[in-house]
């Protein structure tokens, strides 16, 4: 039976399933399979959406977690849904050999220069996040489409290779494919949503975020040619998302929910309707269900399942095996699949030091679970269980904890 979910009820119990993953016993293959030194960094948020019989209105949390505060940290968000107040998130960083120094072994926060992104309160380093960043690059490339510079059939060469704009965001988004990334990062500073103007940056995109409240979320430092990632100015330290703006992100996308109450009402829509669509079809042919949901990894030694998500077929090979673009995953995922009770769009990210997920999740039942979540953090492959891991498997045990607990409420 549906219960009556609040904002303080959903934040109680996402720290309470985070505690009970018991982060702090993670193996860490820079430390020989030893316990990772330090409790991990993460950022998570939650919108849970009244199902269609319920006349509730929509409940949010966004809880924190670090070496400074391992029990967790409840983010004060402001009015309906607005920004968080309470945290003060500081930038990532690397060194001149681009490694990301906050999370080696024996790293001394104490000893680093820390930068400011935003806000007062308790310190929070924002762990970088990864392909996730790729969910902005989708909204520029929308965006321009939108006011009319390209169409999604228009074709563009990268690296001695052509492809419509579809294909290419099908690619970046799907299979996380860099070179994808590369070629539509590109697109955004050939139609000037983003403008280089000698070492100073005209940044449209983060305007356009700013714009709708989300000024967490930056794609920052890029280049002409498309280069995003840390070797080329870029990447770490320079773009960034947080959970709550993310959560806020996928929100103004989706017509799952009610509408965005933190925007006054004669504010227009971040991207037209064939705009969203797109986005979400993209989202929703995710073939990397690899971390808050396992769906891409079932049958893989050691297995944990996550938010019970179903895969596109499309990646599904004749003896049950997952083939995206040229990331093969040898186990038969179809038992897990035919199992599966919900739909999962989202964007995955992972690097050796950074874990992130985000997107919708939608019950096969029209009058089910539905809610948005986002997961930022530093548990990257380095912590992985298996070589076709991406990270723990805590962290899929975590999102199936999260959907389960929210299914108990309003279902």
């Amino acid at each position: 039976m549906a219960q009556l979910i609040t904002n303080e009820s959903l934040a109680k119990a996402l720290i309470k399933l985070v505690n009970e993953q018991h982060f702090e016993h993670t193996p860490d293959s820079m430390r020989a399979g030893l316990a990772i030194e330090e409790f991990p960094s993460l950022d998570l948020a939650v919108a849970v959406f009244p199902n269609g019989e319920q006349t509730t209105d929509a409940v949010w949390a966004n809880v924190l977690f670090s070496r400074d505060f391992p029990q967790g940290q409840i983010a004060r968000i402001a009015g309906q849904a607005g920004p968080v107040y309470n945290i003060h998130y500081l930038k990532d960083q690397i060194n001149s050999d681009y490694e990301s120094i906050a999370w080696l072994p024996g790293a001394d926060w104490n000893k680093l220069r820390w930068e400011t992104l935003q806000g007062t309160g308790t310190d929070f380093v924002q762990p970088y996040p990864a392909s996730l960043l790729k969910l902005m690059v989708l909204v520029g490339v929308a965006k321009l489409i939108d006011q009319g510079k390209f169409d999604w059939s228009m074709e563009r060469s990268f690296g001695g290779i052509t492809k419509t704009i579809d294909a290419w965001a099908d690619s970046m988004i799907v299979a996380s494919n860099n070179d994808a990334t590369t070629a539509l990062v590109s697109l955004l500073h050939h139609g000037e949503l983003i403008v280089c103007q000698g070492e100073n940056e005209i940044n449209h995109l983060n305007a356009l975020f700013a714009h709708y409240g989300l000024t967490t979320l930056k794609l920052s430092n890029t280049r002409a040619n498309g280069g995003w990632r840390s070797a080329d100015g870029a990447g770490v330290g320079n773009i960034h998302m947080t959970a709550w703006d993310t959560v806020r992100l996928l929100w103004l996308l989706s017509d799952a929910g009610p509408k965005a109450p933190w925007l006054a009402p004669e504010v227009e829509p971040i991207l037209s309707k064939e705009g969203k669509h797109r986005v979400w079809g993209y989202l929703g042919l995710q073939g990397l269900h690899t971390i808050l949901s396992s769906t891409s990894l079932a049958g893989v030694d050691g297995w944990q399942t996550g938010i019970p998500a179903h895969l596109s077929e499309r990646w599904i090979q004749s003896d049950g095996s997952v083939l995206v673009e040229d990331i093969p995953l040898p186990a038969d995922v179809r038992p897990a699949n035919s199992a599966a009770d919900a739909y999962f769009a989202h964007k995955t990210g992972n690097t050796e030091n950074y874990c992130s997920d985000a997107g919708l999740v939608r019950s096969f039942n029209s009058n089910g679970r539905r809610y948005i979540i986002a997961l930022l953090s530093n548990l990257g492959t380095r912590y992985q269980a298996n070589p076709y891991c991406s990270s723990t498997w805590r962290i899929p045990a975590l999102g199936q904890a999260i959907d389960q607990w929210i299914a108990q409420q309003v279902e």
